[in-house]
């Protein structure tokens, strides 16, 4: 008899006591609350969150989340009884509580599970974005002929958040950009439809300019050929963004690029006003997911 595909789920804490932490689970039950025998425990002194608060189960491949709890539970901001997840979804345990993204993976190996690591503050006025972006631009090197990579399919893992979304790949390459084609779609102005791949070759994660035109820069280096990234590296698809922090276990979270000032021809301020509104709502939903 076949047996069950054996599937990873992933909570990637975005707020809250764990912020900064990736619990793995396979079983076909995860329980959540602050009680010691729950799968994901909460600190016992977090008394918004119930001692038994919330338990994920597994039907089939589906994976439907059940509220257990006294001040609630949401998905995406709604409250819920109970709801079927999708890759992406924001779990909200209280209104105002701690928030954990949720992801799925096909558990191919059986012996490989993604390490914990801290992620990055999103934070739009991030003084290192600033200096980045005003460091003198070097000229790219010569690429010595010997620089050959050779672009194969290989089973390493991938995750990006892009705005509230965390989307996760289990195997390199995948391209980027915002043609509806890419694996990962970028709704960003600055950037071609087809726009950079990312790869994994002698060891190590690399990134591909795909638009010929030299926009990709990697810290302050633009890129003229497959380039390595290391854990700590701000890759910069282009001088106006969309960019990422590349992190330890092939994560990248977005950065927040500083706004730019709307040209004026009487110094006023009254363009930044209109543009107020905008600004607001993406800003709003943001912080609703990430604070």
């Amino acid at each position: 008899m076949k047996q069950p595909a054996k599937i990873i789920v992933q909570l990637v804490h975005i707020h809250g006591a764990l912020k900064g932490k990736i619990q793995g689970f396979s079983g076909h039950e995860i329980t959540i609350g602050r009680n010691s025998s729950c799968d994901l425990q909460f600190p016992q002194d977090l008394v918004v969150i119930s001692r038994k608060h919330a338990t994920i189960v597994r039907e089939g491949n589906r994976f439907k989340i059940v509220d257990q709890s006294t001040n609630g539970t949401f998905v995406n901001g709604e409250r819920i009884t109970e709801a079927y997840l999708k890759n992406g979804d924001v779990i909200f345990f209280t209104q105002d509580g701690p928030k954990v993204s949720f992801l799925t993976q096909v558990d191919e190996t059986s012996d490989i599970l993604t390490p914990s690591f801290p992620l990055p503050e999103l934070d739009t006025d991030k003084t290192p974005i600033q200096s980045v972006l005003h460091q003198p631009v070097t000229e790219p090197q010569a690429v010595p002929p010997q620089s050959v990579y050779h672009i194969e399919t290989t089973k390493v893992p991938l995750i990006v958040q892009y705005g509230p979304v965390l989307k996760a790949f289990n195997e390199l390459p995948i391209t980027l950009g915002s043609d509806n084609t890419c694996d990962l779609v970028l709704d960003h102005p600055s950037l071609a439809g087809q726009h950079v791949q990312i790869f994994f070759s002698q060891g190590s994660y690399r990134v591909k300019d795909l638009t010929g035109r030299n926009p990709v820069l990697i810290n302050s280096q633009p890129i003229i050929s497959p380039s390595p990234l290391m854990p700590g590296d701000q890759l910069f698809l282009t001088s106006n963004g969309p960019a990422f922090h590349f992190l330890e276990g092939g994560r990248m979270a977005e950065i927040n690029m500083p706004q730019k000032e709307a040209a004026s021809d009487s110094g006023s301020t009254a363009p930044r006003k209109s543009e107020e509104p905008s600004k607001k709502k993406s800003g709003s939903l943001f912080k609703k997911l990430f604070r």
